[in-house]
């Protein structure tokens, strides 16, 4: 096998985050083009994607990241349980599944979704899961997956699981994988203080964990933990051999450059 990467493609980045299941196709379309170029320099990428509007607004609503209330009781008439609603965010989080699927085949690549509802079960870094599913020889091949609502063992019956997690098992686990970019929507990378009053110099271009940063974590609608969980799944992935790096996905040659080994800006997580 030759050269690997996988790439996250923010929740945040490719959806409308405050206006349920609206996509940012303009942005979807941008990345899958420098995919398509990635892929010309004779390396493979997988892709996992987040909800964004997709999936958080509602499993917020409906507490799906608690798993299974007995006592919950709902207030909104386009569904009458938990249950139902974990199929409601399914088929969204399959709506904006097949929109990347379908930019991707656009640029001419061969895109093959795997949604984690079919494959995966349990949360966190130790999900199960068997990724045999992306193994592929054909760099004109491209693998997408995506955070999603599975089944959970036991009382709890379903949970969320983050695409942070399965980026992770993903850049550990296969073999030949020598980056794990997250492509994030509206900053350069971390910063040492808050997006809304950063400026260039407030980038912080390498970091490890006794460097102090600030980040926008949206708390009222996000069921994942944001940006805390993405640096905390990159520096596990980052201590395991593999270059971990945060960048704008709104300027998307930037990842281009960094597997070119051209200049970028953005943040690279040291191990």
């Amino acid at each position: 096998m030759g050269r690997r990467i996988v790439v996250k493609f923010g929740g945040a980045l490719i959806t409308k985050k405050d206006e349920q299941c609206v996509a940012h196709t303009e942005i979807i379309r941008n990345l899958c083009s420098v995919v398509k170029s990635i892929t010309e320099q004779g390396i493979q990428v997988i892709i996992v994607h987040g909800a964004g509007s997709f999936g958080h607004l509602k499993a917020k609503r409906w507490r799906l990241n608690e798993g299974y209330i007995p006592e919950f009781e709902f207030s909104d008439d386009t569904c009458t349980s938990q249950l139902e609603a974990v199929e409601h965010v399914r088929k969204d989080m399959l709506k904006l599944n097949a929109i990347v699927l379908s930019e991707l085949k656009q640029v001419g690549l061969n895109a093959l979704s795997h949604p984690p509802h079919e494959w995966a079960s349990n949360l966190g870094p130790g999900f199960l899961g068997n990724l045999d599913r992306f193994q592929s020889d054909d760099v004109g091949v491209v693998h997408v997956s995506f955070g999603d609502v599975v089944d959970v063992d036991e009382d709890r019956q379903f949970g969320i699981l983050s695409g942070d997690d399965i980026v992770a098992r993903l850049s550990i686990e296969l073999p030949d994988i020598e980056s794990l970019v997250f492509a994030m929507g509206g900053v350069d990378g971390l910063l040492k203080v808050p997006p809304h009053v950063a400026t260039e110099k407030d980038l912080i271009e390498r970091w490890s964990p006794e460097v102090s940063y600030q980040g926008l974590h949206q708390a009222d609608i996000d069921v994942t933990g944001g940006i805390g969980l993405k640096i905390k799944r990159g520096h596990l992935v980052a201590r395991n051999g593999v270059s971990v790096h945060l960048i704008n996905g709104e300027y998307p040659t930037r990842i281009l450059d960094l597997v070119c080994d051209r200049p970028w800006r953005g943040t690279t997580i040291l191990p």
